[in-house]
């Protein structure tokens, strides 16, 4: 489960770490009653769960009620890549000088949590990663001991993090990996902590994401979970669907039957140059109308370019997909997007032959149907 900004700097801030003021509004009024009585400037947030908010003209910084009331009303309603605004958060503008990162999550192939700490802070941290990864620091913590102080200390120093801010950095990085571990986290990072010109740390942004499995020993943010699905509507289309549905930052959308053929369909993606959009499994059995479903969720995503079917059939018919991709399709005057199919196991030649080929690429190997998506994504994120 992901936590909003708001909330999870309402779960920081009892911890102790620093936050700006702040005040949700749902409204244009509720904004400006929120920016008068946190004193100007103030920063206009909405809050979706999308990266490249200010990019996109979900943040603006506003000096007075006049422009606090036009920034609200030009951000509730609007669509920030694919997702309805229906709240903003108003929050006092942090005078800065410096932008850190600091995160904590799973190092999977480690099998340890690893703390991370950078100054290249207000970017994208996966871009960073990939770019330059010597400008993150990383410092791995055996669950069994926590984070000790001098693991703080040194993840802190060796990103290079000026020395008279160097102590409040540590320390809010410790109690973010406090939180992580007691709050059953999946990820939980602050990008960017500001420091201010008074030598002040300040969390200006705020991620948490929880483990759905251990929502039960979190009966205080499971309570958030309604107000967190509420304004995703791929994640609403997904519950009524009955879909299992994770949406990515990428633009290769993938559908498959089975979360491990999933899996491997988005590795390939990966492995191929390409970036996944989402996980999406139709699950065993897909009819035709499922199948339609599931084209219309990921349509529905802007972010996508292009889409890869990989249907295995065992108790699912090759040729059942085959009717479902024909009829989602032929809805359209034009396809939104490129389809590239592969079906294998039961009825898998039928379906190939029941395909039109007018509206999908067919290829009949997992690999050169991963391939092609990501070529066609690739194609048509350069139109753009």
């Amino acid at each position: 489960m992901k936590l909003h900004e708001y909330q999870a700097k309402q779960v920081f801030s009892e911890a102790g770490i620093p936050t700006p003021p702040s005040q949700l509004a749902r409204t244009a009024d509720e904004a400006v009653a929120a920016a008068e009585e946190i004193g100007y400037p103030v920063a206009i947030k909405a809050q979706v769960q999308v990266g490249g908010r200010g990019k996109a003209g979900g943040i603006k910084l506003v000096d007075d009620a006049e422009e606090a009331r036009e920034a609200a009303e030009d951000i509730i309603g609007m669509d920030l890549k694919g997702i309805h605004v229906d709240r903003v958060l108003v929050e006092g503008a942090v005078d800065f000088v410096d932008e850190l990162y600091v995160g904590v999550t799973m190092d999977r192939g480690e099998g340890e949590p690893v703390a991370m700490v950078s100054t290249r802070g207000g970017v994208n941290i996966e871009e960073v990663a990939e770019e330059d990864p010597e400008a993150i620091a990383r410092e791995h913590i055996d669950p069994a001991f926590g984070m000790h102080p001098y693991q703080a200390r040194k993840v802190v120093y060796e990103a290079g993090v000026d020395r008279e801010v160097a102590n409040d950095v540590a320390s809010i990085l410790r109690t973010l990996y406090q939180l992580w571990d007691d709050r059953d986290g999946a990820d939980a990072e602050i990008n960017p902590l500001m420091v201010t010109s008074e030598g002040e740390v300040v969390a200006a942004d705020a991620v948490m994401n929880i483990d759905d499995d251990a929502l039960f020993r979190q009966p205080e943010l499971a309570e958030m979970e309604d107000d967190v699905a509420d304004d995703d509507s791929l994640e609403a289309k997904a519950e009524e669907y009955g879909f299992d549905y994770v949406r990515l930052s990428g633009n290769t959308g993938i559908i498959g039957n089975g979360a491990g053929l999933v899996m491997t369909t988005l590795d390939l993606v990966d492995h191929y140059g390409g970036s996944p959009a989402n996980f999406l499994d139709v699950g065993g059995g897909a009819k035709a109308d499922r199948i339609a479903n599931a084209l219309d969720m990921v349509f529905s995503d802007e972010n996508v370019d292009a889409v890869v079917f990989n249907i295995f059939g065992g108790i699912t018919r090759g040729d059942e997909v085959a009717n479902g991709i024909n009829q989602a399709l032929e809805q359209f005057d034009e396809i939104p997007k490129q389809v590239v199919v592969r079906l294998a196991g039961t009825n898998a030649e039928e379906g190939m032959e029941i395909l039109n080929e007018d509206l999908v690429t067919v290829e009949h190997t997992l690999e050169d149907a991963v391939q092609r998506a990501v070529q066609y994504a690739d194609e048509a994120e350069a139109e753009q």
